[in-house]
């Protein structure tokens, strides 16, 4: 039984976009921010992956 690389790289990279989507979702930003981001994650899944990752909508953290 081989797993090839491309599959396993598309697995994880399906497995970061869901928790990207939703980690938008989940956010206290507007309507139209998350369904900005949750279009660039979808129709772009390596790009709107890493753009989130850098770029993407984060809440404060209270110290």
């Amino acid at each position: 039984m081989t797993i090839e690389i491309g599959g396993l790289f598309g697995i994880l990279i399906l497995i970061g976009d869901v928790y990207a989507v939703l980690n938008v979702v989940q956010s206290h930003k507007t309507l139209a921010v998350k369904a900005t981001w949750i279009v660039a994650i979808i129709l772009l899944p390596v790009a709107g992956l890493l753009a989130w990752a850098l770029f993407g909508p984060r809440e404060r953290q209270v110290a």
